[in-house]
C-alpha cells in the first residue's frame, strides 16, 4: 500500500457542496436522496449509485485486512482530528481550525497531519430528520421515573442534535464446531420435612439427572456488527439494533453533507476479536439447543472458522448530551429506526421521597390489617 518510487502521496479530497442558486451550503436531507440548501430552498438530486452499489457491498478477504494487503481503491488518506480526552476521531471542515469534540465538549483543533486508514465501503444514510429523533427522544425521557426535573427540561427545550455517521465493522464467517458437555434432566423426589411448628409437610425436591453429551454444530454468520468507535458506549450503541443493512448505500461523500463522520478508532483486529466473541456467544447457544434437556453444561468447544471477510460501513446516529451535577448523560438515536438509548441521571430527593411514601402508605396497611385483626373492622 506505499508509494512507489517516492512519488508523494495523493492529497486529500475536500468535499465541498455549495448551492447553485445562492452558494450557501448543501446539506443531505434525510429520508431522501437529495441535497438541500437551508437559505433558498433549492435541492440537488443525489445521482444513483448504479454498479458502485454491488462493488461496495462486496465482501473484503479477513486475511488481507488484517495482513493490511489491501487494494488502493479501499484505503484513503484524510485530515482527521482525534479528541485528546475521548479518543475520537472525526472530520472537520476544511476551514474550520478549532472546535468541540462532538462526543465529549472538548475544545480541539485541527490536526495537520494526514490520517491512513481503511475507506468505508459503504453507509446507511439518515432516514429520520433531527425533528423526528428529538420528538422519539423527548418520548424516552418522559417515561424517565425518578429523573432529575432538568432532564424534562431539556427534552421541552428541543436542545441540538448532532448527526454521526458512525463507524462500524462487519464480519461473514462460515463455523463448525465440536462439543462435549452434560445433559441435564430434571426430576422430583417427595420428602417429609418438619416446620417450625412443630408439623411434618411433604413437599416436592427438584434434583438433576446428568449423562455426558457430544456432538457438532454449524452456522454461517452473515453481517454481524461491530461497533469501530471508542467515543460511545458500546452498550448503548448494540442496543439501537437491528439495522436494515438492506439499505445501505455505496459510500459517497454527498450523504455526509452537513453531517459530521466519525473515523473508526477500533482496529480491524480488535474488531475481529470481538465480532468473534459475538459469534462464540451464538454458537454457544446452538450447542445448548443441540444438548437438550432442561440444563446444559459446555465442557469444550471447539470452532473451525473460514471464509472470513469483512466490510467498513457508516451507521446513522443522533448523539444528544445532558450535564447533570458536572457529569455528561449521553443518549443516541437510532438514524434509520428512532430507537433511543442513553444514560439516565437519578434524582435521589424523588427516589427518597417515594421511599418516605410508600413507607406511609405501607405503615397505614399494617395499621388497618391490624385493626381488622382485632376486631375493629374498617
Amino acid at each position: 500500500m506505499g508509494d512507489e518510487g517516492g512519488s508523494a502521496s495523493a492529497p486529500v479530497a475536500e468535499h465541498r457542496y455549495p448551492c447553485e442558486n445562492c452558494g450557501a451550503s448543501l446539506r443531505f436531507a434525510p429520508g431522501q436522496t437529495q441535497l438541500v440548501c437551508d437559505y433558498c430552498g433549492h435541492a440537488q438530486t443525489i445521482a444513483p449509485a448504479g454498479r458502485d452499489r454491488l462493488a461496495a457491498m462486496a465482501e473484503v478477504p479477513l486475511a488481507d485486512g488484517l495482513s493490511e494487503n489491501l487494494p488502493p481503491s479501499l484505503v484513503e488518506e484524510s485530515r482527521v482530528t482525534q479528541c485528546p480526552n475521548c479518543g475520537a476521531k472525526f472530520d472537520l471542515d476544511p476551514a474550520v481550525h478549532a472546535a468541540e469534540c462532538p462526543f465529549c465538549a472538548t475544545p480541539v483543533v485541527a490536526d495537520s497531519g494526514i490520517d491512513r486508514h481503511i475507506k468505508p465501503q459503504a453507509l446507511l444514510p439518515f432516514a429520520i430528520t433531527e425533528d423526528q429523533a428529538r420528538a422519539a427522544l423527548k418520548r424516552w425521557l418522559g417515561r424517565l421515573w425518578f429523573a432529575p426535573n432538568g432532564v424534562q427540561d431539556y427534552a421541552r427545550k428541543g436542545r441540538r442534535m448532532r448527526g454521526i455517521y458512525t463507524p462500524f465493522w462487519t464480519f461473514d464467517a462460515d463455523t463448525h464446531s465440536r462439543y462435549t458437555g452434560m445433559r441435564g434432566d430434571h426430576y422430583y423426589e417427595s420428602r417429609t420435612v418438619r416446620g417450625p411448628d412443630g408439623k411434618s409437610r411433604t413437599e416436592r425436591v427438584q434434583k438433576t439427572r446428568w449423562r455426558p453429551a457430544a456432538g457438532r454444530v454449524a452456522r454461517h454468520f452473515d453481517d454481524v456488527v461491530v461497533l469501530a468507535s471508542t467515543s460511545l458506549p458500546r452498550g448503548h450503541v448494540d442496543s439501537l439494533e437491528p439495522w436494515d443493512l438492506t439499505a445501505l448505500e455505496a459510500y459517497r461523500p454527498d450523504f455526509l453533507a452537513g453531517f459530521l463522520a466519525e473515523g473508526y478508532t477500533v482496529e480491524l483486529a480488535d474488531g475481529h476479536r470481538i465480532g468473534r466473541e459475538q459469534m462464540t456467544r451464538v454458537i454457544e447457544a446452538d450447542v445448548r439447543r443441540d444438548i437438550g434437556g432442561d440444563v446444559q453444561k459446555i465442557t469444550t468447544l471447539d470452532t473451525d472458522w473460514s471464509a472470513e471477510t469483512f466490510k467498513h460501513i457508516l451507521l446513522p446516529i443522533w448523539l444528544a448530551a445532558y450535564r447533570f451535577r458536572g457529569k455528561s448523560y449521553r443518549f443516541v438515536v437510532n438514524g434509520q429506526t428512532g430507537e433511543v438509548k442513553g444514560e439516565r441521571p437519578w434524582s435521589w430527593i424523588k427516589i427518597a421521597f417515594a421511599v418516605v411514601i410508600g413507607a406511609i402508605v405501607a405503615g397505614g396497611i399494617a395499621y388497618l390489617v391490624y385493626l381488622q385483626d382485632q376486631g375493629g373492622g374498617f
